[in-house]
């Protein structure tokens, strides 16, 4: 499924890359539950520094 939606994402805003992210259990910031896939497209302009992967995404939360 995610191969599936990368192919479209791909083909229709051509994003530069991909973070993909998955939280298992509370202590690792689940909220809600059941099972999803973040599948986030990136960019190269989208954040100043994209180290940090996920957490980058919101700059203002990827030191916590």
């Amino acid at each position: 499924m995610v191969n599936k939606l990368k192919a479209i994402l791909d083909e229709k805003f051509k994003p530069s890359g991909y973070n993909i992210g998955i939280n298992i259990n509370e202590s690792a910031g689940q909220t809600v539950p059941h099972v999803h896939i973040h599948l986030i497209p990136r960019y190269n302009w989208d954040v100043k520094e994209p180290r940090g992967g996920v957490r980058g995404v919101i700059p203002d939360k990827r030191v916590y």
